[in-house]
């Protein structure tokens, strides 16, 4: 018997997912609405991991969809992301953290417990929604900054003057006006310009290089 835990905000989701991979034989080790609680109630019961946990996309504690993918994968279980598949960014965020695959909250509960039973066997789930999500998000190609140009850009788009971004990093303003210029034109040639600094951030929210904003930052500095 394979073990699942369901972690999702919405209770009347994880009541009926329960219900239905119960009658599937799962073993269902745990139902809450948090990464942490799940971890912090499997180490107090002393609890092997489970095989695969059912995780929505977004949850209400203001974690990130990659940091609760990467915590799950690294303490031993296999993931799918319940959740609805039209956010291909955060889709992807999923994929490169781990996760195992997607199914969309829109699928019926059959689908769910094939996909469940698929990644609890070891095997590649490779549905649908994970495909479209994918595959369309082509607005997304990768710019490929260096590290160097990626903390220029996490510390300018957040809206710090240039020359105080030079400033942090220990490098001339020349220096970081330079890569700016090597960013937008990277950005460019992936077809997502970002001419203006608020473009800037949008790109990095979209990269995963700033999580959120708290204002748009103004002008081009």
């Amino acid at each position: 018997m394979s073990s699942v835990a369901l972690i999702d905000d919405h209770e009347s989701v994880r009541l009926g997912l329960a219900a239905a991979l119960e009658r599937a034989d799962f073993d269902v080790v745990f139902s809450g609405a948090g990464v942490a609680e799940y971890l912090d109630a499997r180490g107090r019961a002393l609890a092997l991991p489970a095989d695969v946990v059912l995780l929505d996309l977004t949850l209400g504690d203001g974690t990130t969809v990659t940091e609760n993918v990467t915590r799950l994968v690294a303490d031993g279980s296999s993931v799918v992301i319940h959740s609805v598949a039209d956010r291909p960014v955060a889709v992807r965020e999923a994929l490169a953290a781990g996760a195992a695959g997607v199914i969309s909250k829109s699928s019926p509960l059959d689908d769910v417990i094939a996909a469940a039973l698929t990644v609890a066997r070891g095997e590649a789930l490779n549905n649908v929604e994970w495909a479209n999500a994918v595959d369309g998000d082509t607005a997304f190609a990768d710019a490929q900054l260096s590290t160097r140009e990626r903390e220029v850009l996490r510390l300018y788009a957040t809206g710090l003057p240039l020359k105080v971004v030079a400033e942090r990093l220990g490098v001339a303003y020349s220096t970081a006006k330079e890569n700016i210029t090597r960013i937008r034109v990277k950005y460019v040639e992936v077809g997502r310009p970002a001419p203006t600094k608020v473009d800037l951030l949008r790109r990095a929210m979209e990269d995963g290089i700033v999580e959120n904003a708290q204002e748009d930052p103004q002008g081009v500095g």
